[in-house]
């Protein structure tokens, strides 16, 4: 796979730095350094320890890459499925998966309910009459 370009490059920088912000306040900052088709992320805590958290694979998008989590007890990077269970995703997903592990919150990789199976407004349902007519019907739940 080719390199990110630039406009990329600097896409990814703000979208996690933007997710830190919002969503890990033990993070001082996030660090990329780039090397290839890779992108490698660490958070910055307070007292500025540097804290490696994961490496992105580039696949031609700005919105998804590849992901592969940091193993500490290894000191190298391992492909990695997201809580979504696919091997790619957002950098946004990615980094919550990273310090949900690192920082000590596993809340991070539940997902909020999906709507799809509810409705705001009342269901139609059709129904045959006796004459053989189509005609909808308004049920109230």
């Amino acid at each position: 796979m080719a390199k990110p370009p630039e406009s990329t490059k600097t896409s990814l920088r703000q979208r996690l730095a933007a997710r830190a912000r919002e969503r890990w306040p033990q993070l001082d900052g996030i660090t990329v350094r780039y090397h290839g088709e890779f992108a490698y992320v660490a958070g910055q805590l307070s007292d500025g320890t540097p804290l490696p958290l994961m490496r992105l694979r580039y696949t031609g998008s700005a919105t998804t890459w590849g992901f592969a989590i940091y193993r500490a007890s290894h000191d190298d990077y391992e492909k990695s499925i997201l809580p979504s269970g696919y091997p790619t995703g957002t950098p946004q997903e990615a980094l919550d998966c990273a310090c949900g592990l690192y920082l000590g919150n596993t809340t991070a990789w539940i997902d909020p309910p999906s709507p799809t199976n509810q409705r705001a407004q009342p269901l139609a349902l059709q129904q045959r009459s006796l004459s053989g007519q189509v005609r909808d019907v308004v049920h109230h739940w």
